[in-house]
């Protein structure tokens, strides 16, 4: 450290720093000076620093904040609208005549505010969007002080926000430029699947890609429906589809991949492309498990993501780590195949690598943007406490987060929120509610 003036010193019970992975530090003290990380020390060599804020949080362990990997923030506002089906029926006969009749940037602003709300509450400090209106998503992103990656929508077909995918790449590009310097949100290409967007389309989300080096983001493998599909119409699997048109590679993030042969798996890993595993929405709609001890196995980095509150019913990266954990277990049938320590790095440091981020956040370590949150570990539930980390991922639900920064500033203190008013989040969605039900089937 070049001086001994610190912004904010916590005194945690516990740090967790996920790098080095599985490291628990007792007894240890974290500074914020700005916007980043100053130290990581021990509590006895702490008396040196002059700080303006000291929190004393001795039942608490501080993490990095959750990195949420793909969702769609602005379907909060159709969360319960219709559970209890399979994807292909949930998505033609419900959610896509309620966004038809409904979506617009009002709605999607303010959706996005009620997951915003939702996801700070619950730990996360960084979250990807692929949703319409991609601006709005910004807008309310901007204000609630969240670091953020929009994966703009690319669809082949009419939709509220544009006529066709060359739309929809205009529009998206026109955002980026926009927003290219912008300190906490970055703008990438969020080409739908390879069923809802030609070829061409796709061909040209490759080229650009690479021209500006910017990250694809996409819905793959999905269900083995969409796999048979796609050998049926093209002769090939969707990945190799992918593949076959540029798309695969370091910066490629594939949504879901439940079904996926050994072929599949190993031409990820030669591609260095990441997975976003969505346990909770897959296994709510029916969609399958993804291979996640088969993708270790090979090297393949994997990060986390809740999907949107419509198919999840929420936005909780904790419930997710602690499915994910679970789901891995039962589908390999190993207890060992996906331990609470890898569960916290995927939700957080493999997060971070898949979005790009992984100089800026994903860890607790100097020099770094200070995204984190403090989680109270001194409640009934997660006692007696023998192992801090595994009560995070397996005793947890999110409620106990207390406080939160991004970037050294604090979104979250004692479970207030610092940038949104959530008396004035309820009106909103009370009336999104009621239009939505008047129009509903």
């Amino acid at each position: 450290m070049d001086t001994n003036s610190v912004d904010t010193l916590i005194h945690p019970g516990w740090i967790i720093p996920v790098i080095p992975r599985g490291t628990v530090l007792e007894n240890y003290s974290l500074a914020i000076t700005g916007d980043r990380i100053s130290a990581l020390l021990p509590r006895e060599q702490t008396e040196k620093l002059q700080a303006k804020q000291v929190l004393e949080l001795p039942g608490h362990a501080l993490t990095p904040g959750l990195i949420n990997c793909h969702g769609h923030a602005a379907m909060s506002l159709l969360r319960g609208y219709a559970d209890d089906l399979p994807l292909m029926p949930w998505l033609e006969e419900h959610i896509w005549p309620a966004e038809a009749a409904h979506v617009s940037n009002e709605f999607v602003e303010d959706g996005t505010e009620l997951a915003a709300a939702e996801m700070i509450r619950c730990g996360t400090t960084t979250f990807s969007d692929m949703y319409f209106f991609p601006e709005a998503t910004a807008r309310a992103a901007q204000r609630s002080g969240l670091r953020c990656q929009l994966s703009f929508p690319i669809i082949g077909f009419p939709t509220a926000w544009a006529a066709n995918a060359d739309e929809c790449i205009s529009k998206g590009l026109a955002l980026r430029d926009e927003l290219k310097h912008h300190e906490r949100i970055t703008v990438v290409f969020g080409p739908h699947a390879t069923f809802t967007v030609p070829e061409e389309g796709l061909a040209r989300v490759a080229t650009l890609a690479a021209e500006l080096d910017l990250a694809i983001q996409i819905h793959l493998h999905e269900t083995v429906g969409e796999v048979l599909q796609g050998v049926e119409e093209k002769g090939e699997r969707p990945l190799d589809t992918v593949n076959r048109l540029g798309l695969l590679g370091p910066r490629t993030q594939c949504v879901h991949m439940t079904d996926l042969g050994e072929q599949d798996i190993a031409l990820l890993a030669q591609t260095g492309a990441h997975v976003i595993h969505c346990p909770q929405s897959n296994m709510k709609l029916a969609s399958g498990a993804c291979p996640v001890k088969k993708l270790q196995e090979a090297g393949v980095n994997l990060g986390l993501g809740t999907d949107g509150a419509a198919s999840n019913n929420g936005l909780n990266m904790f419930t997710e780590m602690k499915s994910a954990a679970l789901l891995a277990k039962l589908n390999s049938q190993d207890a060992t195949a996906l331990p609470a320590e890898q569960a916290l790095y995927m939700a957080t440091f493999g997060g971070a690598r898949a979005l790009g981020l992984e100089e800026v956040t994903g860890s607790l370590e100097p020099g770094k943007q200070a995204d984190v949150i403090a989680v109270d570990l001194s409640g009934p539930e997660a006692q007696p406490l023998h192992n801090a980390l595994s009560q995070l991922v397996y005793a947890c639900n999110g409620s106990q987060v207390s406080h939160s920064w991004v970037a050294g500033s604090p979104l979250m203190a004692d479970r207030n929120l610092t940038h949104l008013d959530l008396t004035d989040l309820g009106t909103k969605t009370a009336s999104w509610r009621e239009k939505i039900n008047q129009t509903k089937n």
